[in-house]
């Protein structure tokens, strides 16, 4: 087997003004620094799984893939993406395509331009494909019934090396109240376990938690990325949520029946918190963006 080594990133929240992320975070060094931070480095995938941007807009998502991309290249790998939460379809479709903006893609199948934008590519052997859990509007996740459906008829025929799923939402519960609320459905994330047991799945990459966790569900590696743009406390009082500044990623490598992840996290300063909500500001939060009863 062709081992695979896989630069995983996500929520780089980018903006088209350049604004700074909760007026702390200046999104374009934080990704310039995870970057520089594996540049020494070769890889055959260069993932950013969600919330690509924070604003949705077409020049948010140019100026991510015009950093990572050409950096990607010059490293020998191409660059997958994925929406989120914050992504809009229409913006993410015009710019990047179907998340594969480097390789021939299969997108799934139909006409209207804000479908979820799901899609499959395959080089060196090696199966991508990407779903898409974001709900319009909304901070928690969903999997339709299409794209479980194009999961599950790729998945019926074998890639030779193997697949690697990337969806921003995890299948794997969150750490906090408000994370959790804003998770993908318990029946989705259940499904698609179901989905790629026992296929040639070897890896399911997510972000979204801001967090780096990794947990083996139905013999699959579901691993999630710290954010790009800042790092979730993980275990502080979980009816809150406070992050810091900082940025972090995971280099991953699948090789024969190993899947070796090791994140790595750097703080930019000692103390700074880039944002803190206490039990009330979440239980509001989750009360407007959350999954409704």
């Amino acid at each position: 087997m062709s081992a695979l080594r896989i630069l995983h990133l996500s929520d780089t929240h980018f903006s088209a003004d350049g604004g700074r992320h909760y007026g702390v975070v200046d999104t374009a060094e934080h990704l310039g620094r995870a970057l520089a931070h594996v540049e020494h480095l070769t890889f055959d995938l260069v993932v950013v799984s969600g919330d690509v941007s924070d604003d949705g807009s077409e020049e948010s998502y140019r100026l991510v893939r015009d950093a990572v991309i050409p950096w990607a290249r010059d490293r020998g790998a191409r660059t997958v993406f994925a929406m989120g939460n914050h992504d809009r379809r229409d913006a993410f479709r015009a710019t990047l395509g179907g998340g594969q903006p480097d390789a021939s893609e299969q997108e799934l199948p139909g006409i209207d331009l804000d479908r979820p934008v799901a899609s499959v590519a395959e080089q060196d052997g090696w199966r991508v494909i990407v779903l898409d859990s974001s709900v319009p509007g909304a901070g928690f996740g969903t999997l339709e019934a299409a794209q479980k459906q194009f999961l599950r008829e790729l998945l019926a025929t074998s890639a030779t090396h193997g697949t690697v799923v990337v969806v921003h939402h995890p299948p794997v519960r969150a750490q906090t109240v408000l994370l959790q609320a804003l998770a993908l459905d318990e029946r989705d994330g259940q499904d698609l376990i179901d989905i790629v047991r026992g296929t040639d799945v070897r890896l399911i990459l997510a972000g979204h938690y801001h967090q780096a966790i990794t947990e083996f569900v139905g013999g699959v590696a579901v691993t999630v990325a710290p954010g790009v743009t800042n790092i979730s406390h993980a275990f502080a009082d979980p009816t809150e949520e406070s992050a810091i500044d900082a940025f972090g990623g995971s280099v991953i490598t699948i090789d024969d029946d190993r899947v070796r992840v090791v994140p790595f996290t750097e703080r930019l300063t000692p103390d700074d918190v880039v944002f803190h909500f206490d039990a009330d500001v979440v239980a509001q939060i989750v009360q407007d963006a959350g999954r409704p009863d």
